[in-house]
C-alpha cells in the first residue's frame, strides 16, 4: 500500500452545470409553474441521492431524504432568493432534512459500504483494498465531519457555499475541512496497517 489517502479516492463527481437555469426555474416555481421543479427534480436527483448515500444512509432512506427534500422545496419555495444559487439553498434543505431524519431514528445511521466513494482503480485488487479502507475511515468519522468532506469533495461545493448550508463563517470551513481531511487520512493509515482506531 501507499501509506497516503489516494488523491484520485477523493475527486468529485461531475457538477450539475447549470446554476443560472436552476435559479431560472426554481423562479418559476415560485411564480406557481410547479411542473418546473420536474426539470429540476431530475436533474438533481442522482447528486442528491449520492449526497444522502455518502453520510452513510441506507439506498431506501436516501430515496426517501430525496422526496422528502423537493417536497420541501416546494413547501417553502416562498423562502428561495431569486439570483441566489439553487443548488446551496437545497443542500441547506437536504441538510435540514436528514439531521430530522436522523432525529426520529435516534441518531441510527446505516453505512453500507457498497456505496462508499469510489475512484479509478490503478490495481484492481489494490483499489479494492483502499476503496474499503476509505469507505471504513468515512464511515468511522464524526458525522459532522464526514458531511463537510462529503460537501466539499463529492458535491463540489466551495466553502462560501457550505458556509452558507451550515450557518457558518468561510474560514471555518476552511480549517474544518482541512482538519477533517487530516483526521480521515490518519484513520485510513492505521487501518491500512492494521491498527484499530
Amino acid at each position: 500500500m501507499s501509506g497516503v489517502v489516494p488523491i484520485t479516492m477523493l475527486v468529485p463527481r461531475p457538477p450539475a452545470a447549470h446554476a443560472d437555469e436552476d435559479d431560472t426555474l426554481m423562479c418559476r416555481v415560485q411564480s406557481g409553474d410547479v411542473q418546473q421543479l420536474g426539470t429540476l427534480f431530475e436533474r438533481h436527483y442522482a447528486p442528491l441521492r449520492g449526497y444522502f448515500l455518502r453520510l452513510g444512509c441506507t439506498p431506501a432512506a436516501a430515496e426517501d431524504l430525496v422526496q422528502d427534500v423537493f417536497v420541501r422545496i416546494l413547501k417553502y419555495k416562498a423562502t428561495y432568493r431569486s439570483g441566489g444559487k439553487f443548488s446551496t439553498w437545497m443542500y441547506y434543505i437536504a441538510r435540514n432534512a436528514r439531521l430530522d431524519h436522523l432525529h426520529k431514528r435516534r441518531g441510527e445511521v446505516d453505512w453500507d459500504d457498497a456505496y462508499a466513494p469510489s475512484f479509478e482503480p490503478r490495481d484492481h485488487a489494490q483499489a479494492q483494498q483502499e476503496q474499503r479502507l476509505l469507505a471504513q475511515a468515512m464511515a468511522r468519522l464524526a458525522d459532522d465531519k464526514r458531511e463537510l468532506l462529503v460537501l466539499a469533495r463529492y458535491q463540489e461545493m466551495k466553502y462560501e457555499e457550505i458556509a452558507a448550508v451550515l450557518g457558518v463563517e468561510t474560514g471555518a470551513i476552511k480549517v474544518r475541512v482541512h482538519r477533517a481531511m487530516r483526521e480521515l487520512r490518519d484513520i485510513f493509515l492505521s487501518l491500512e496497517q492494521g491498527g484499530a482506531v
